[in-house]
């Protein structure tokens, strides 16, 4: 069955499983709840198409915010904004990172008291920083981000977050997810103690312990006599030092009981989470290769889902659909070519030959008339 022949709630339906499905999966199951038979092409191609609207309505919604400048919705007390990377497959066998923001409204958890983010919803692109900072702007807009009381950016270390967040919410509270940090220090502990001994688990359990409740320049000095220690190869001293530089340069990021006591959050498990259900369960399957606007136009779709926005966004979305298919149809009718007007005769041209006077007819009805030969011949032949 093709598109055109298909109602917009089936297409709907058909989009709506895309996006949530391989192109392979999604026709049995459309089958199984309406009976209705479509190919995978039609679905990717309806799904596609219906992303890269959505992109397109996106990318004219945040332009009109920075035209316009609305005031933001009132945010929450204490928000929590983390972003992080998930590598992709890309046609011609390369791979690219799609950029993923979560945010979350920070409340008390209801059995242990300690923080917990509710409410989350999701920005995911396939882009530069830059181009990924001023997509996602239009989802903190929309959050309250720039009027929450307090934002908590808890990420890993790479630069381009902390710009991200430079742009976002530049007075944000900033937190090394302590998972990443403890990480640092796993590397560490195999260098000098060796993978896997108990010496190395010892050692990575009381710094983990310290950095998380005590002080962490107790954890930077222990960092510091370790790579002076004379005994450690350079291989070993060198690993020391990175992870050294890595926390130290971040101190500010790492008092995780100061952030404890006051209410924040010290991981970013929430956007871990979008990085395997958002972008990777979709769009690493076996097999699966993405040109680089295809993606966003599947990710655009799966947040609208995720973000519990679907019902919200498609009305506008398919009258924007449809008003795309009627300038189409308006341009290949202005394009088509204008047929050929009938060919008029040339006027006669004038000539000095005489004209021959019209011949009579010599038989009419099968029978020979007075001029034809046989009857003068006959009429001669009489008189003789």
């Amino acid at each position: 069955m093709s598109g055109s022949s298909l109602t917009p709630r089936l297409i709907e339906g058909i989009v709506r499983l895309g996006s949530a499905l391989s192109f392979e999966q999604a026709p049995a199951l459309l089958h199984f709840f309406t009976g209705v038979r479509v190919s995978a092409e039609t679905v990717r191609r309806l799904t596609e198409t219906a992303g890269t609207i959505q992109l397109a309505r996106e990318r004219a919604a945040v332009a009109r915010l920075e035209q316009e400048l609305p005031e933001p919705p009132p945010g929450p007390a204490l928000q929590q904004l983390s972003a992080d990377g998930a590598m992709v497959p890309l046609v011609g066998g390369v791979w690219a990172e799609v950029k993923t923001l979560a945010i979350g409204t920070v409340e008390p958890h209801a059995s242990t008291g300690g923080p917990r983010a509710r409410n989350i919803s999701y920005v995911s692109r396939l882009a530069d920083a830059a181009s990924f900072g001023w997509q996602a702007t239009l989802e903190t807009q929309r959050r309250g981000t720039p009027t929450a009381g307090t934002v908590v950016a808890v990420m890993d270390g790479a630069l381009w977050l902390q710009e991200f967040v430079d742009l976002q919410r530049p007075d944000a509270v900033r937190i090394l997810d302590f998972a990443h940090a403890v990480e640092h220090l796993g590397v560490v502990a195999q260098a000098v103690f060796g993978p896997g001994t108990a010496a190395a688990s010892e050692w990575l359990g009381m710094q983990a312990h310290t950095l998380r409740h005590g002080d962490p320049d107790d954890v930077i000095a222990c960092l510091t006599a370790l790579e002076r220690d004379a005994r450690l190869h350079v291989e070993t001293v060198a690993v020391v030092a990175r992870c050294h530089a890595y926390l130290a340069g971040r101190r500010n990021q790492i008092a995780y009981a100061d952030c404890a006591a006051a209410g924040y959050p010290i991981g970013s498990g929430m956007v871990e989470s979008a990085n395997k259900l958002l972008v990777e369960a979709r769009l690493k399957g076996s097999g699966m290769h993405w040109t680089r606007g295809n993606v966003n136009a599947l990710l655009a779709l799966r947040c609208l889902e995720r973000n519990g926005r679907w019902d919200h966004e498609w009305s506008a979305l398919w009258d924007a659909w449809r008003q795309q298919q009627r300038a189409h149809r308006s341009a290949r009718r202005t394009a088509r070519p204008t047929p050929p007007a009938p060919a008029i005769p040339d006027p006669p041209v004038a000539s000095d030959t005489p004209v021959r006077p019209p011949r009579h007819k010599l038989v009419v009805n099968g029978k020979p008339t007075a001029d034809h030969p046989w009857r003068t011949f006959s009429l001669r032949h009489a008189k003789s």
